[in-house]
């Protein structure tokens, strides 16, 4: 499948507010506030220093004369925040709320979002790419196995504030 692979703007914000709205559905069975959904996606749109988003989009063509992309559809998306490693005197990137829409889910779209995304870390000197799975997710368990990710030996703990 031909698609292209971008750093988000402002303009994805309703794609992004849509697909964190359908992941947090999908796995969680949860809804959302969707007012603080939208200002948590545009606190990052706005701060780089928060993340950065990057989006999958297929269809993309560009006029001849206008220079103009048309015709693109949003497929998939990543968050990457980031975390200090003391230890490792390297940044950490985590992965956040990876979203593939469900027509094209195992097609390679996540892999070639994970492959640029790492070729970015790398680049970045990051010294590792985190995410976190929710336990009954085996699916994208699976998925992050045959991308060569491992299980971690930490557990995560945390309470809700």
């Amino acid at each position: 499948m031909n698609c292209t692979i971008r750093l988000a703007q402002s303009q994805d914000l309703d794609h992004l507010v849509g697909f964190n709205q359908s992941l947090a559905q999908e796995i969680r069975g949860q809804d959302v506030d969707l007012k603080l959904l939208r200002q948590g996606v545009q606190a990052v749109l706005d701060n780089p220093e928060r993340g950065f988003y990057t989006i999958v989009e297929t269809g993309v063509e560009t006029g001849v004369e206008t220079g103009v992309e048309k015709g693109s559809h949003i497929i998939a998306a990543a968050l990457i925040t980031f975390e200090w490693s003391d230890w490792n005197n390297r940044w950490v990137w985590w992965l956040q709320d990876v979203y593939v829409e469900p027509s094209h889910r195992q097609q390679g779209i996540f892999r070639k979002l994970y492959n640029h995304l790492k070729t970015q870390a790398q680049a970045a000197n990051v010294c590792r790419l985190c995410l976190y799975v929710y336990e009954g997710n085996t699916a994208a368990q699976e998925a992050y196995r045959k991308l060569g990710m491992s299980l971690s030996e930490s557990l995560l703990f945390e309470e809700q504030l």
